[in-house]
């Protein structure tokens, strides 16, 4: 069991709240970041114990604030979940400048604005992890999905990138890219397309599920991965092979 401070962003729904739930029931003191949703968000912290703070990961000043008042409440935060996204899919001829940007400035900016506010702190204490969760489609590309396509490579270079800074001060840095997940976004899909299109291109049949994703960030985060920085971790039922 661990006694280390994590800090889970968009970790009151979906994939966020499985790592979350995954991290608190290690023994690790869990924190989960939320950008607007306070109904989902008490409920999160009524069912589960888990500390729940708002604010835009867009915002480096929120940023800053935000994890100020968690290492307040809780401690220096040891292990970094970058997991907060969003999409704002459209033909690239139709996308508009302002969808660009804010998936850019939540799924890409987001891990710099985060991740610089923690790294001093890590560094000092001469450890740290930091889990990007990146995407499938950040690693083969997505129609109407250039803007998400982009941020979730760009999380995967910031990875490999800062990997390197972070190994001698005892940081790793790794990502995950996860496939279709079910969550909730993924219930929104019409039976027929699921089972004509997207579970046909999955060969293990089916979708993922968030507390597989969960147990990779767990894997992750532990001592026992202590040899492994600067990785892509695919998770995609065999979907597509990198």
């Amino acid at each position: 069991m661990s006694e280390r401070i994590a800090l889970v962003t968009g970790g009151t729904r979906g994939i966020g709240a499985a790592v979350a739930r995954a991290l608190a029931s290690e023994g690790y003191r869990a924190a989960a970041t939320y950008a607007g949703n306070e109904a989902k968000a008490r409920a999160f912290t009524e069912e589960t114990g888990i500390r729940t703070y708002r604010w835009d990961v867009s915002d480096y000043e929120a940023c800053k604030a935000g994890i100020a008042q968690v290492e307040e409440d809780l401690g220096p935060v040891d292990v970094l979940v970058n997991n907060a996204g969003i999409t704002r899919d459209a033909p690239f001829h139709r996308m508009t400048p302002e969808q660009w940007r804010e998936v850019i400035d939540t799924n890409l900016t987001g891990l710099f604005n985060m991740t610089h506010v923690v790294w001093p702190g890590m560094r000092a204490r001469k450890f740290g992890r930091v889990i990007n969760i990146s995407s499938i489609n950040g690693q083969k590309g997505q129609f109407a999905q250039a803007n998400y396509a982009a941020a979730k490579a760009g999380d995967i270079g910031f990875t490999k990138a800062l990997s390197q800074e972070g190994a001698r001060a005892g940081i790793t840095v790794n990502a995950i890219c996860p496939g279709y997940i079910n969550t909730e976004m993924m219930s929104t899909i019409p039976e027929k397309v699921m089972a004509e299109q997207i579970l046909p291109q999955i060969p293990l049949g089916r979708l993922g599920e968030a507390e597989e994703i969960a147990r990779c960030v767990l894997f992750l985060a532990s001592e026992s991965a202590g040899f492994i920085t600067g990785s892509t971790l695919t998770a995609n039922g065999g979907q597509y092979l990198h």
